[in-house]
This record gives C-alpha cells, structure tokens and sequence, in this order.
C-alpha cells in the first residue's frame, strides 16, 4: 500500500538519489575502473533523463507509464549500485570478484540502457509537439500494444486537439479489436481522459471521438459500471442535451450502450432525466396532434418550438418553462438553430439513436418507463411508427413493447399511460394494428403483436378490432410470429384477465380453433404458448362445436404428458382442460378412461 501511496514526485525522487549513488559507488571503485566508469556515465545520463521528468510531474500529466517504467528503473539502479560497492573490495576478494565481473558488467550495462530509452520514451510522449508516439520501448517489448495505449492515452489527456482526436480514434479501434484491449485500455486509466475529451467539446470530433471508444469499451456490465463510476452519466447526459447532432448520435448511442449492460446504470441514466432530451430530440420536426395544446398543456411538439426559439417562451407559463430548461432537454440554442440546416441522413441517423436508446432505457424499468411516457413519448412513437420505415420504425416497436412489458406488471403505469381512452394510448395501439394487419416482416410483428398481448388487460369486451389481426397471424409462415400471436392470445384469454370468457367466444368466432391446431401440428417445436391458449379456450367456452371438429380432447390429451414433463406447473392446468372438453363432447360417456396426465 505504500509504493501505490507515493507520488510520482517521491518516485522520481528515489530513482535521482539512487542514481547519484551509482555514480559515487562507481567513482570509489578500486577494481573495474574502465567498467565502473562507463557505469556512472549511463547512470549520469539516466540521472538527467530522470530530472526532466521530474520537471514535467509538476504539472497534470497522465503518469500511468511513469509509474510502471519507474519501478524498473529501480530495480536496475539498485543492481548497479551492488555492483558498484563490489568494485571497492582489495587484496584476495578484488582477484576473485574480477573474474566475474565482465558479464556482470555486461548484463548491469544493458539493463541501464533499458532505463534510459524507456525514460526517454515517455518523455516523447509527454511531448505536446511529437503528437502520437507509436515507437516501442524496451518495457512493452513483450507487448507492443501496451505502448501504443499508454501513447494514446497520454494524448488524449495532453495533445493538442488534432493529437487528442486521433488517439481516442486509435483507443477506439483498438477496444474494437479484442476484449483484451478493452480491459487493458481500462486498467491503464484510458476512461478518464476519454470522459475529460467528451466534456470539455473543445470540438464535435473530438467529442465524437470520445464517445465511440466509450462505446467500444462499454460491451461489458464491468466496464460500463467502472465508466459510471468515472462520474460519466451526468456528462453524457448534459453533452447530450447540448451538442450538435452528430456528436448527439454518438452519444445517444452511448447511452444505448450503457443501458443495455447494466441495470444500475441504466437507473442513473433515468435520474438524470436523459430520457427527455432523447424525446425531444426524437419529436423534432414531427408534428404532433395533442389534444392538450386546447386545453393550454403544452405537447412535445411546443416544447421543441420553445427550444428551437427562445422568443416563443414567453407565450408559455412559466412552470413549462422552467422545468424544460432545469433537465437540461432545452440546453444548447445555438446548435438548436443549426437544425435546420442538417441533413435529412443525418436528422434520421439522430432519431434512430434516440429511439434505440429509449428502447434500452425502458427494458424492465418502471422509473424510466414513466418518464418516458410523462414527456408525451407514446405519441412521439406512435406518429413515428405511422410514418417511418427501416430501423427507426423497428426501433420505436420496441420502445413501445419495452413500455408495454412494464405497464403489464404495473396498474398505475396502465392506468397512467395506457387507458383505453387516452389519446397517447389510442394512438399507439392504432399504430399497433396497422402494423398487425400491414407488415410482414417478423422484425416489425413480433414487438407489435407482443406490446398488444402486454396490454391485453387494459382492453375492453366489447373491442373487437383486436383478436382478429392476432387471430390471423396464428397463420403467419413464420414461427415465431405465430408463436407470439398465440402468446398474446393467451392474455386475452387466460383467468386473469376480467375479460376472458368474452375475449375467449371472440378469438373462437375468428376461427381461431382451426388456425391454432394447424400450428400445433407443426413438428420441432415448442408448443407451449399454443397448447396454453387450447387450455384456455376449453376452460372457458368448450361447449363450442369447433373443438369436437378439430378433435381438439385427442390433441390435448397427445400432448399432455410430454409438455407437463418439462413444465409440470401446467399439470393441473391440462386436466382441466382435458375434463372441460369431455363434457361436451359426443359420446363423452362411451370415453375409455378419465384422463389423467
């Protein structure tokens, strides 16, 4: 614990002592001059290498490599010093020691030469005016990628801003690389500098530069957890809310990143409210219909105008007002006007990233899935989703099914966001059809199909519009898709939900026996979900003439034992079933046994 207590300035101070005292051993020598004196010549120029190094520890500077070539350097001084006390011996020992000395010399010499290249080495790259330093010193020659790290890390903390931007890139293709690289640029102290780079936006390539080596490094809970540690999340989120748009690319997808691997972090990304910068970026230049701009509550859309002209906000009360600008989504006016102006690859790219990072920002939490939804988000989605196509509508599904999945474990954020006769809500869920009864790709069904399944409690007996679509992709060609209408079925229909007996004669009126036994048939695969919804629907209504033509008791029966094998929670929920159908079917009295899986 002491060595790692000590300054660098108390390191650079022992090795200049130790060096002054190879020099006086060798000066004293009796024996060995020729070689003694060579001896103090290399511990002189050492010396001198040390003491401009020591000039340059007076200021900030990253030292990681200092330390390490120090400890060497130590180690080597010390041997020479040994060495060089030997030399003073007379008489018989001088004889004796003599007749080893030249190799000793000869290993001693080298080593010290060693010293004094690997100083000089990180001298250079101390050396604002060198840039980059991708020589290698004899300390890394067992791992030159060591040297390129400490190189480029040094200059993103001290180079001139052109040096800065080129090694983060290097730091970035590096960690992209290998997960080794990853780890070492962490254990060499690469997240500082990247942070200090990304906040300080001395420029948008640099600020982009720091943000995709973080990005590159933050593939792992350790790591995104040590870069959070770094105080990295209020950064991100205030270069976020005040930055140019590529440099807001960057970042949204940092955060992404971080969100996705760690759920702590995740957390502390929602408390400092990055997720309404992200919606406000992600609503701009998209036209809202919000029923409370009649009602004088400002919608997503008038919160983008007032952030895009600061005259407008006074029309605004100022409670809207003040807490725009006191989570930062308003900040930077002057890259706001610049909006106007990008690309429309580049407005698109930014609302893909947005929308991608809300989506990791609401997996399985609560906390972000309310402010999400509190900034007016679900119509931000929902118009997205209408207009869009590619990756941003993909992107905003799975927003949606991530919010969806939470609202589903939780009343009030259903009662809050998703009641059946909320505009947000009756937005979304037509968007949600659409997509049902439109598309085709399983990327765009499945979130739809699945966010609708999530939210099957919230909807009343009487809407009718929805088992139809759902009922209809039990015929999908793709198998996950159907699997996943049959899991949403299965909402409707299962005992939790008030409506089940109601939802359960609908699903059966749209055919949905016969579409279900046909993809039961289908071999290799797990049925779970399908048999579930059978269940269900025999429980519920199994005096319908459907089962009895589709032989439904056989292939509940058939299926039984093996998926009660695997999942014997469903036991008693297939003998129900089973004895239902029974009941009601022709003959049932002529039945050879009482089925019992």
């Amino acid at each position: 614990m002491a060595e790692e207590e000590k300054t660098i300035q108390d390191e650079l101070s022992l090795l200049i002592l130790l060096s002054d005292r190879v020099i006086k051993s060798a000066l004293e020598a009796e024996s060995s001059k020729a070689e003694c004196g060579e001896l103090a010549k290399q511990a002189d120029r050492l010396v001198h290498k040390l003491r401009s190094a020591a000039r340059l520890a007076n200021q900030p500077l990253y030292d990681r490599p200092l330390r390490r070539v120090a400890a060497d350097v130590r180690k080597n001084l010390e041997r020479a010093i040994t060495l060089a006390r030997k030399c003073r011996h007379s008489g018989v020992l001088r004889q004796v020691f003599a007749i080893a000395a030249t190799a000793d010399f000869r290993r001693v010499g080298a080593l010290l030469e060693s010293s004094i290249a690997d100083v000089t080495w990180i001298l250079s790259i101390f050396d604002s005016d060198s840039g980059t330093n991708l020589s290698l010193p004899p300390i890394a020659s067992n791992d030159p990628i060591l040297a390129m790290l400490w190189s480029s890390i040094a200059s993103v903390q001290i180079g001139q801003l052109r040096d800065r931007v080129d090694a983060a890139n290097n730091l970035a293709s590096l960690a992209r690389d290998n997960d080794r690289n990853k780890k070492m640029i962490v254990e060499e102290g690469g997240i500082v500098p990247l942070l200090k780079l990304l906040k300080e936006g001395a420029s948008p390539e640099a600020q982009i530069a720091a943000a995709l080596a973080l990005s590159s490094l933050g593939n792992d809970q350790d790591r995104v957890q040590l870069i959070a540690r770094e105080l990295a999340v209020p950064v991100i989120v205030k270069v976020l809310g005040d930055s140019p748009a590529r440099v807001q690319v960057a970042v949204a997808n940092l955060v992404a990143k971080m969100a996705e691997m760690d759920t702590t972090v995740q957390e502390e990304l929602g408390r400092e409210n990055v997720t309404r910068p992200l919606v406000t970026l992600l609503a701009f230049d998209t036209v809202l219909d919000d029923p409370n701009l009649q009602s004088g509550t400002p919608s997503i859309h008038s919160l983008v105008q007032i952030a895009r002209d600061p005259a407008v906000t006074n029309i605004h009360n100022s409670s809207s007002s003040s807490s725009l600008h006191s989570d930062g989504s308003s900040r930077g006016g002057n890259h706001k006007k610049e909006r106007g102006i990008e690309s429309p690859e580049l407005k698109l790219e930014l609302k893909i990233s947005c929308a991608k990072a809300l989506w990791k920002l609401s997996r399985g939490s609560l906390p972000n899935s309310k402010k999400i939804t509190e900034t007016k988000g679900l119509l931000c989605l929902a118009k997205l989703i209408e207009k869009e196509r590619g990756e941003l509508q993909r992107n905003c599904l799975m927003t949606v099914m991530e919010l969806a999945a939470v609202a589903e474990t939780n009343a009030d954020l259903r009662r809050a966001s998703f009641k059946p006769n909320s505009p947000a809500a009756k937005a979304v869920l037509e968007q949600l059809l659409r997509v049902v009864n439109e598309e085709n790709s399983p990327a765009l069904l499945i979130p739809a199909i699945k966010s609708i399944g999530c939210l099957a409690r919230t909807f009343p007996a009487k809407e009718s519009r929805i088992i139809g679509p759902l009922v209809s992709r039990l015929g999908h060609r793709d198998a996950d898709v159907a699997t996943e209408a049959a899991n949403s079925l299965g909402k409707f229909a299962c005992p939790d939900n008030f409506n089940h007996v109601e939802h359960s004669k609908a699903i059966i009126e749209f055919d949905g026996v016969p579409r279900l036994m046909n993809l039961i048939k289908i071999i290799g695969r797990d049925q779970v979900n399908e048999l579930v919804l059978l269940c269900y629907l025999a429980l519920h209504v199994g005096n319908n003439r459907a089962f009895e033509q589709v032989r439904a008791q056989d292939v509940l029966e058939g299926a039984a034992r093996s998926v009660v094998a695997q999942h014997p929670d469903l036991r008693e929920l297939f003998a129900k079933a089973v004895h239902h159908l029974t009941l009601y079917q022709t003959g049932a009295h002529t039945h050879r046994q009482a089925y019992a899986p």
